[in-house]
């Protein structure tokens, strides 16, 4: 039996997924689908706020791109199905390179500016950044080592 190495400390603080999100061509031809199939209300579908609100950044600079987001409570997890519009973003390019499908995986975190650092210091850098009504997100480029986005999000109290 090989000896294995104890792993650093968590970076995140947390090893709970809160959210996947997926994203597709037509939000509400896929909303209606997931709704139809879990027997569930569709939700409404919504744009994420103006530039001058979400103060989005797409790779170290201001982007105007937004998205339509609908989301699914699913118990412990909520799905967010995201439909890009055609401005430059994570969702604009990961749509049209990878398809429709999972973008990312996201984990509630406390000291966001700390957390971004850390995982930048482990070679994951920054996609994008911006505000929402309550709080602030972060994409974070894990996909080389895990397979998959991080969206890193903080709630204001």
């Amino acid at each position: 039996m090989q000896n294995q190495t104890q792993s650093p400390a968590n970076i995140l603080g947390t090893n709970v997924i809160t959210q996947i999100g997926i994203l597709v061509h037509d939000i509400e031809k896929t909303a209606q689908a997931y709704a139809d199939f879990f027997g569930v209300e569709m939700p409404p579908c919504n744009w994420t706020d103006s530039a001058d609100l979400a103060q989005t950044e797409y790779r170290g600079k201001p982007s105007e791109a937004r998205a339509m987001l609908a989301f699914f409570n699913m118990g412990s997890l909520q799905l967010e199905l995201i439909q890009p519009d055609e401005k430059p973003s994570t969702w604009r390019e990961y749509l049209d390179e990878h398809g429709e499908g999972p973008h990312h995986i996201a984990f509630v975190v406390k000291g966001m500016r700390e957390k971004v650092m850390l995982m930048e210091g482990q070679n994951m850098s920054l996609l994008q950044k911006g505000e929402y009504t309550g709080g602030r997100y972060a994409y974070m480029d894990t996909f080389k080592d895990l397979k998959i986005i991080f969206e890193l999000l903080e709630n204001d109290k």
